[in-house]
């Protein structure tokens, strides 16, 4: 017999399991061809970036990202330090971003490693804007490819955490993005 203490259990279990594997099936409205939000957030290093700057300029990519300090986000950052050279070999410039206090994802860029920017969005404004705002009041784990334009040109919506570096860079080679003259 199943006592009200083992479903909760089982339930708080289930809960845990799809807020640490990024819920995958969240859905965003944004669609290709869109213009993407614009944004200026803070990064780790306190720098501002906005979406706006890059218009003319670079493509991007944004990354959110569910927890910092979390099992599946370790490894997406992980991935992104260790191969981030696959990425760095485009006209692009990378982000991720979560809903997360500053002071959380510093912590998480200190103990990473992390060499690229990490935005917070404590507001949770961009996030809305995004469209991955999900239930448990986090970003689900989203990858959006932006044109030099701003439009956006990808949702990747499955992401694998360990392999997201090369998976970034496989999309920008398929979206035709340009590639740096230093690595033609």
């Amino acid at each position: 017999m199943i006592t009200k203490r083992k479903l909760y259990f089982i339930l708080k279990l289930n809960l845990a399991f799809l807020f640490f594997t990024g819920m995958q099936s969240y859905a965003t409205d944004l669609t290709v061809g869109m213009q993407a939000p614009d944004f200026n957030l803070q990064a780790t290093t306190g720098d501002f970036y906005q979406l706006s700057d890059y218009q003319g300029k670079q493509a991007i990519v944004v990354a959110w990202y569910p927890m910092a300090n979390t099992r599946g986000c370790t490894f997406e950052c992980k991935s992104l330090i260790e191969q981030g050279h696959l990425i760095r070999k485009y006209n692009v410039s990378y982000f991720m971003v979560s809903v997360d206090p500053l002071d959380d994802n510093r912590d998480f860029a200190e103990k990473t490693g992390a060499d690229f920017p990490m935005l917070s969005d404590p507001t949770k404004e961009i996030a809305k804007a995004y469209d991955v705002l999900n239930f448990f009041r986090v970003a689900s784990r989203v990858t959006f490819y932006i044109s030099k334009e701003g439009k956006i040109l990808h949702v990747d919506e499955d992401i694998t955490p360990k392999s997201a570096a090369v998976d970034i860079a496989n999309k920008l080679s398929e979206l035709n993005i340009e590639k740096l003259a230093t690595h033609k």
